[in-house]
């Protein structure tokens, strides 16, 4: 077996504190991997508080040369995902004070609930079907993104990371810096709001929405290690 692919096999399986721990002497094996895996959680936090493509790639890419230069501070006290995402939440927040430097967050929390509240179906599995059912699909997830960059900044960012990254709440209230109750309304409030915007299309599963894989997750990768001045793998 190749060393390249024998060492890719051994990674794999680390835990957080090992890969982190070869992450440390900026093993770009374990660089890559920590990227592939958390790169599309990251990019759908920092899109929900920003609303932006771009801005979200480039928050993902700080986040990464924060957390790849700071490495000593993770101590494996919570998981890597965890921590990581609260370093590209922390990024993308300063972005939008710094665009907009308030947000009235109160009069978002008493927003009018009058009508039925629905509850949401939120389905974690894609059925997969023939073309036609694909293409529906996609329609319908433009449509999810579309309502969903519709929403006020706190009930957006509430409802990505619960029904879209799928956090407790409790996780969800720790990163935010909310209590679980804020949480739990702010949730209720966007999933109603999302109701009322596209009523019975979302019967489909979030889990495909923001897609960042493939051509776009390797550009934003290398373009982190070409920054670490990591070499590129032979």
């Amino acid at each position: 077996m190749p060393s390249g692919i024998a060492t890719a096999t051994s990674v794999e399986g680390l835990d957080d504190m090992a890969l982190v721990q070869r992450a440390r002497q900026r093993d770009g094996t374990a660089l890559r991997l920590i990227m592939e895996r958390h790169n599309r959680g990251l990019y759908r936090v920092a899109r929900s508080v920003l609303g932006d493509d771009a801005e979200a790639e480039d928050v993902v890419q700080e986040a990464y040369l924060r957390a790849f230069t700071h490495l000593e501070s993770f101590r494996g006290e919570a998981r890597l995902a965890t921590w990581l995402t609260r370093i590209a939440l922390n990024e993308a927040l300063g972005r939008l004070r710094a665009r907009r430097p308030s947000v009235d967050l109160k009069q978002i929390d008493t927003l009018d609930d009058q009508g039925a509240s629905r509850i949401v179906f939120l389905p974690g599995a894609r059925q997969d079907g023939d073309p036609e059912a694909a293409a529906a699909r996609a329609e319908i997830r433009r449509l999810i993104e579309r309502a969903i960059d519709r929403l006020p900044d706190p009930f957006r960012v509430v409802f990505v990371l619960r029904d879209i990254e799928e956090l407790s709440v409790e996780a969800t209230a720790s990163h935010l810096g909310l209590r679980p109750e804020t949480v739990k309304t702010r949730l209720h409030r966007a999933r109603r709001l999302l109701r009322q915007s596209l009523d019975d299309t979302l019967a489909t599963a979030l889990t495909d929405a923001f897609p960042f894989a493939g051509a776009r997750c390797a550009r934003i990768t290398q373009a982190v290690l070409d920054r670490l001045d990591t070499p590129r793998p032979r």
